[in-house]
């Protein structure tokens, strides 16, 4: 009987890993556009344009080079782990972070039962399990990253759709327009481990757990 990676293409992986219905949990977390948007950083669909932009640019290059490093396999998943703990300063950031590797972990286990996910228990980040089963998934580092830098800007920018009850099709626009940067990111993610930080995006992530009865969980 074929594996699940013989009987998907690569392609089709790639599309599956990115949908936002995965249970990953994506979906109940806005990247920091929640707090963002009580803070009036973000008010429109522009100024969710440019909270995205500097969010790939910077936390999902960061990202979007260990998950790329691991598919590659020149970084080992401790490693990874360590690298990801080191270039995220904000306690809620990891935390986040592995409240979403949690999900894909689970979601990993099912689809490969034949893989041994051992290093990922009982705790993993987000790049570090995507880039495992980037791995499994026999994707490049650079189409593993791109999956993760679109999916920290598309996930982020659903949150400010739905918190600022913009219109879709702007938001839409918004998501293609990043497109490009997307692959720009990956494309460098795809070369080196990246070791960029934004003290914004950690600011967001303190002051958000802070909030009380927030609608997403970061």
């Amino acid at each position: 009987m074929d594996s699940p990676t013989d009987s998907r293409s690569q392609l089709a992986m790639m599309l599956t890993l990115a949908d936002s219905r995965l249970p990953v949990g994506g979906h109940v977390h806005s990247g920091g556009v929640e707090q963002a948007v009580a803070d009036r950083v973000i008010v429109d669909a522009d100024s969710l344009s440019v909270f995205l932009r500097r969010r790939v640019l910077t936390t999902g290059l960061v990202a979007a080079s260990i998950a790329a490093a691991v598919a590659d396999g020149t970084l080992d998943v401790p490693a990874a782990q360590y690298e990801t703990d080191a270039r995220t300063p904000s306690a809620a950031a990891r935390r986040a972070s592995v409240a979403q590797g949690r999900g894909m972990v689970r979601l990993a286990r099912r689809l490969w039962p034949e893989e041994v996910w051992d290093d990922h228990v009982p705790r993993t980040h987000q790049p570090v399990i995507t880039g495992a089963v980037g791995r499994v998934c026999r994707l490049s580092g650079f189409h593993t990253a791109l999956i993760l830098a679109y999916t920290t800007m598309s996930g982020a920018a659903t949150a400010g759709q739905r918190l600022l009850a913009l219109d879709p099709a702007d938001v839409a626009v918004v998501i293609a327009d990043l497109g490009a940067e997307c692959e720009r990111v990956a494309a460098a993610a795809a070369v080196e481990l990246a070791d960029l930080s934004d003290p914004a995006f950690d600011v967001f992530a303190e002051r958000h757990e802070r909030r009380e009865m927030p609608l997403f969980m970061s």
